[in-house]
């Protein structure tokens, strides 16, 4: 017997892909019960705040989908260096795949969402922040300072994000591995 994805799970699923490719703005409740196929009433009964509890809720799992991508990508490969590099190259490939990148950042709704809601701008900082923590505790096990380790985290984070951004105008991949092919600079 398989896995039955709840009605909340299909909400939720469906309004972190549209918020992470459309933002908060463009993507409408009505399309998300659409995308998602669950009955109109269920959404206010699953998030009777409305959209500002469901946007929360998909940064959340979006923050998670991220994290969870990370550890797959750094679990593949031992040198931590290396593990980043080819961390940027998968998400790199992403974005030439042409497919819709959901689970690669929240930037969208970080730079949408920063003067108009103080409870999603800091659920965008605490992703953020737990994503350089990631890249800060794959160079401390690796024998790194902690300090120096959480600011390269932080770092490399940065140059990430910017990545992301610039790949995503492009419509290619080469800003991230312009990044990746840096990487060994920082160290």
């Amino acid at each position: 017997m398989g896995n039955k994805i709840s009605t909340k799970e299909k909400i939720l699923e469906a309004a972190c892909r549209l918020f992470e490719t459309k933002g908060y703005n463009a993507t409408g409740l009505n399309e998300i019960l659409k995308e998602s196929g669950a009955p109109k009433g269920s959404l206010y009964y699953h998030f009777p705040n409305g959209k500002e509890e469901l946007a929360l809720a998909a940064i959340n799992l979006a923050g998670e989908n991220i994290r969870d991508n990370i550890k797959n990508n750094f679990g593949q490969i031992s040198n931590p260096v290396e593990a980043i590099m080819g961390n940027i190259e998968t998400i790199a490939a992403i974005i030439d795949s042409g497919q819709k990148h959901a689970d690669i950042s929240i930037s969208l709704m970080a730079l949408e969402m920063y003067t108009k809601s103080e409870s999603l701008r800091t659920a965008c900082e605490n992703v953020f922040v737990s994503l350089e923590k990631m890249y800060a505790e794959i160079l401390v096990k690796s024998g790194m300072s902690k300090d120096l380790a959480g600011e390269l985290g932080e770092t490399i984070s940065i140059m990430i994000e910017g990545g992301i951004t610039l790949s995503l105008t492009k419509k290619k991949g080469d800003p991230l591995r312009l990044i990746a092919k840096q990487i060994p600079n920082l160290f």
